[in-house]
C-alpha cells in the first residue's frame, strides 16, 4: 500500500518538482536530477512522508534544498579551479525573456516566484516550503515583480530601439 501511494505521489508531483528546479537552475538535466534525488530521498523516508500534512510541500523543500546546495557546489568548485563563472544556460521554449529575467534575480527572489508562480503554490505553501514567514514571501514577491517589470520594461525599450 504505501508503495502504491508513493507511485500515485510521484506522477502526481514529478513534474512541478522538475519545473521548480529548473527555475532554480535554468538547467533541464540539473533539474531532472534534482528531481530524481528528490524523490529518491522522498522513498527513503516515505513512511515520514506519508505521515506529513503536506508531502508536495515536502518535496519541494527538499527540492529547493538541492537545487541551493548544488549551486554552492558549483561555485564552490569553479572558485577552486579558479575557473570562469560560466554564463546561466540558455533557457529553452516560450517567454524566454521572462525566463531570462527571473535568473536574473537574487536566489531568494527567484525561488518565491518559481515556487508561487512557476509551481503553483499558494503563498502560505510557499512559506512552509521556505521556512519563512508568510509577509516574507509577500514582501519578496513584490520586490521581485517590480524588479522583472523594470528588467522586462528595459529589455522591451532596447528591443524597440
Amino acid at each position: 500500500m504505501t508503495d502504491e501511494w508513493f507511485a500515485e505521489l510521484y506522477e502526481g508531483c514529478y513534474r512541478h518538482i522538475v519545473v521548480t528546479a529548473y527555475g532554480l537552475t535554468g538547467d533541464l538535466g540539473d533539474a531532472e536530477e534534482i528531481a530524481q534525488e528528490t524523490f529518491a530521498i522522498a522513498y527513503s523516508r516515505r513512511r515520514r512522508v506519508r505521515a506529513t500534512d503536506n508531502p508536495r510541500g515536502w518535496l519541494h523543500t527538499v527540492a529547493v534544498h538541492l537545487a541551493k546546495r548544488r549551486r554552492r557546489r558549483r561555485m564552490t568548485l569553479d572558485r577552486l579551479l579558479r575557473k570562469e563563472i560560466p554564463p546561466p544556460p540558455v533557457w529553452v521554449g516560450e517567454h524566454t525573456e521572462l525566463h531570462a529575467a527571473i535568473r536574473g534575480l537574487s536566489v531568494d527572489h527567484r525561488a518565491v516566484v518559481v515556487l508561487h508562480y512557476l509551481a503553483d503554490l499558494p503563498v502560505d505553501e510557499v512559506a512552509s516550503v521556505l521556512g519563512i514567514a508568510v509577509g516574507t514571501v509577500k514582501s519578496r514577491l513584490s520586490r521581485a515583480r517590480t524588479a522583472l517589470a523594470e528588467k522586462l520594461a528595459i529589455d522591451r525599450e532596447v528591443e524597440n530601439a
